[in-house]
């Protein structure tokens, strides 16, 4: 079956199954009043000829936009552009659209204009992907309480009443620091990424902690704060070889900064692992493959995209059908330890 302008509608849809519209809409909309002989016939039509419901008409019908606003920043680094990319297959899944907004910098708080945009264009709810830098977190409490859209915030620490899905970077710094002191390291460096950012902290903090229950001292010598990229990886490293020589190992705040550390490493003519072991965070496609191989955290950031998608319609879906919302509620996504040869050695003999 030919149609003039190649798009079928849905008056064309009803005249060729010898039915109404209203019952088109049903069958599309599976809804329980349709025989099933009718919604067999219908069904049958639509797939012959090519029918597509009109989004904007299912919006206007439902007085709903099926779209889901999303903040984001920073697409330039790998954890931002990967968590987009969960969210963005969620989403189509779904059946809902994505109206995205990257902000110039991290650390704005400058978010009336956003509010303003998203609402003039009747988003269901929005998905705050930047991540907690400084103190660009300082407007969530400020919110009206009675904000009639739905937010969802992404990689900062949990609070009360807001729904917050992070990755415990906690929990993926103590793995890392229990792998290198299991493999019989006992001189444990740290290169940070910047600590204005929640999760650099989370990891510098979970170095701390786990240094302090294996009984070793704290000072300023034993760590260096980086900046994300490998230049300040190459930086770091050379900083605690002068003032930390006798370490044996680091745990790297992620993988950037450890590709520039293996590299000053064998410049130095330091043997990975067996003079030097390194651990990475986040799991880059790339780590698998440096010289050697680099053991890392491996962070699901596709996944957290997804969840917090889903989140957001679970959130929507209550709304719309009158339920009772439920209760914000963190979710704490657990990483896991990738091991490689850059940490792996036979255990010291006699521990």
């Amino acid at each position: 079956m030919k149609l003039k302008n190649g798009r079928a509608t849905i008056k064309e849809v009803a005249a060729a199954a010898n039915v109404s519209t209203q019952t088109v809409s049903r069958v599309i909309n599976d809804r329980p009043d349709v025989s099933p002989d009718t919604r067999k016939r219908v069904q049958a039509i639509i797939e012959q000829m090519g029918y597509q419901p009109s989004a904007l008409a299912r919006s206007l019908i439902r007085q709903r936009s099926y779209t889901i606003g999303v903040v984001t920043a920073g697409l330039g680094y790998i954890g931002p552009s990967r968590t987009l990319s969960g969210i963005t297959g969620a989403a189509e899944a779904a059946g809902y659209a994505l109206l995205l907004k990257e902000l110039s910098q991290f650390d704005t708080n400058n978010i009336k204009y956003i509010f303003q945009s998203f609402l003039s264009r009747h988003v269901d709810g929005i998905i705050w992907a930047v991540p907690e830098v400084g103190d660009n977190r300082r407007w969530v409490n400020r919110l009206p309480m009675d904000l009639e859209i739905p937010i969802v915030y992404l990689t900062m620490e949990p609070q009360q009443n807001i729904s917050v899905v992070s990755i415990n970077n906690y929990l993926g710094g103590r793995m890392a620091m229990s792998h290198l002191f299991d493999q019989g390291y006992s001189q444990i460096a740290h290169i940070s990424g910047p600590l204005d950012w929640w999760e650099a902290r989370q990891r510098i903090s979970a170095w701390r902690d786990a240094r302090k229950e294996m009984g070793l001292t704290l000072d300023d010598k034993y760590w260096v704060e980086g900046n994300w990229s490998s230049p300040s990886g190459a930086y770091a490293v050379d900083q605690l070889l002068k003032k930390y020589p006798e370490m044996d190992s680091i745990f790297v705040g992620n993988d950037q900064m450890a590709i520039s550390v293996m590299q000053i490493a064998r410049e130095r003519g330091l043997r990975i692992p067996e003079d030097l072991g390194i651990v990475g965070f986040d799991n880059i496609p790339e780590s698998a493959y440096f010289g050697p191989p680099l053991t890392t955290v491996h962070q699901d950031l596709d996944s957290l995209g997804r969840i917090a998608l889903e989140e957001i319609i679970k959130i929507v879906e209550a709304g719309w059908q009158g339920e009772e919302p439920n209760e914000p509620k963190s979710i704490l996504l657990s990483p896991t330890l990738v091991v490689r040869q850059s940490s792996y050695r036979k255990i010291v003999q006699g521990r």
